[in-house]
């Protein structure tokens, strides 16, 4: 049932979205933004709210779900929609909505779905910094170490 939920919230911001970005400004016919936001709901659920969302977190969720869809009203803008000035400002205005209702979903999806173990999702986690560690050993004095090399080599003598 939440899942359900999380699905029908997507889909009513993806229509939304997409009515504004392609229609409000522009020609779009319904089944357009109908199939739009049907692709849109299912794809960034499976890749963003499944799949980054709980290895890479919010901010990683959210950079790919404006990434995709952002691309695909590119690519299946060329092939549905004859302006290309449509294609261009209804891809960015989408993408910018669908980002921002999509951070409030991400918010609700961490607080209603059960998470990740922390020590599992941890070791997944990259590195915000991504600085590289180094060891260092304590330096001997080369001295002791040649007074005690040649006190053993005596003794062995």
């Amino acid at each position: 049932m939440k899942h359900l939920t999380i699905l029908l919230l997507k889909f009513i911001t993806c229509l939304i979205a997409f009515g504004v970005g392609l229609d409000l400004f522009f020609d779009a016919t319904f089944a357009d933004i109908l199939s739009f936001s049907l692709f849109l709901t299912i794809a960034s659920y499976v890749l963003g709210d499944r799949i980054i969302l709980p290895q890479l977190g919010r901010r990683a969720a959210a950079v790919s779900d404006f990434l995709l869809t952002y691309l695909s009203v590119w690519i299946f803008g060329s092939i549905l929609l004859d302006n290309y000035l449509q294609i261009g400002w209804g891809s960015i205005i989408a993408a910018t909505i669908v980002t921002a209702s999509e951070i409030l979903v991400h918010l609700f999806l961490e607080e209603r779905l059960p998470a990740a173990p922390k020590a599992e999702s941890q070791k997944r986690r990259m590195s915000p910094t991504l600085a590289f560690s180094t060891e260092f050993a304590e330096e001997e004095d080369i001295k002791k170490l040649q007074k005690a090399a040649e006190e053993f080599t005596e003794n062995r003598e």
